[in-house]
């Protein structure tokens, strides 16, 4: 089939890879998000999926919003049989999905119905999900909500962070994605209406949500730093200043005396925090405006007091 790729992220091109290995597809273009601001100097970069495409020698498209006439008349001039999507990051109007004969195909890092919307894999983690997974589904006007092709399954590790689920549901579901054009262009595949129970809901993790409430167990506090790894990073306050955690292990074990929540503890090896339930050891820091450092040399450095505590 004659494909046009939307996608935006580094998460998506792997899936972009896939198809363009695939001998039975042709990519013939690429949709993706316009370039944006990045670094100290502002400078406007490139997606990571327009960069792979035009280092492939496919045409990009880049519409500030997919209803824009100009883009429609181009998708229109190609043709394409389908448009399959991987986190493109814009809503798609009917005008645009009833242009490909096959319509437009998601691969979403969820098992929908569970955990529709923009952050289905930090949800899942946030939410202490065991199982996770991907799914192919066609796009409708619905939030993630149209039938579904295909489904992959994936376990979800006790240290895993947000990112590196992530990272291993990017390649598991390029292999989804590419069988799932395969099964729509030879007639084996038939979409199936999702179930009507079980639909969760999984919006942007905003930077407040990221906050950790050290009154919270133990389990939550490492949940929140997981989840919210790489972005937008748990944080905490700390003599007035944010402090990112960045990695951190529940200590059921802790050997001190015990602590109320937020509490400081230090020894020469590392630097425990207090939760609702069981301390917890603050593995990786990063101070505001400082580099990532491990959390026993930021409590050396900064010389905490007896009784001192983050939170604010």
């Amino acid at each position: 089939m004659r494909l046009v790729f939307a996608g935006t992220p580094e998460v998506a091109v792997p899936a972009l890879d896939a198809l363009i290995a695939s001998d039975r597809h042709e990519v013939v273009a690429v949709v993706t998000r316009p370039d944006a601001p990045a670094g100290r100097g502002r400078r406007l970069v490139a997606s990571p999926v327009a960069e792979r495409a035009e280092e492939a020698g496919i045409e990009v498209l880049k519409p500030v919003k997919p209803r824009d006439e100009d883009f429609l008349a181009r998708l229109r001039e190609i043709g394409p049989d389908c448009c399959p999507v991987v986190a493109y990051g814009a809503l798609l109007p009917k005008s645009a999905l009833e242009i490909p004969a096959h319509g437009w195909v998601n691969l979403h890092f969820s098992l929908l119905p569970a955990w529709r919307g923009a952050a289905p894999v930090q949800h899942a983690v946030l939410a202490g999900d065991e199982i996770t997974g991907a799914t192919t589904f066609q796009i409708e006007q619905g939030l993630d909500s149209g039938p579904v092709y295909g489904v992959i399954t994936e376990e979800i590790r006790p240290t895993d962070t947000s990112g590196d689920l992530l990272t291993r549901l990017a390649f598991a579901g390029s292999g989804l994605l590419v069988a799932t054009m395969d099964g729509i262009e030879d007639g084996s595949l038939k979409a199936v209406p999702q179930p009507e129970e079980g639909v969760t809901l999984a919006p942007k993790i905003e930077v407040e949500d990221a906050r950790i409430d050290w009154a919270a167990p133990a389990l939550r506090v490492d949940r929140v730093v997981r989840g919210c790894a790489p972005a937008p990073g748990a944080w905490t306050v700390f003599r007035g200043e944010r402090l990112k955690v960045m990695a951190a292990a529940p200590d059921a074990g802790h050997a001190g005396p015990a602590l109320a929540p937020g509490e400081l503890a230090v020894t020469k090896k590392a630097v425990h925090v207090g939760t609702g339930s069981h301390p917890v050891e603050l593995l990786w820091v990063q101070p505001q405006g400082k580099k990532p450092m491990k959390g026993a040399d930021w409590a050396r450095g900064v010389r905490i007091a007896a009784g001192e505590r983050l939170g604010g």
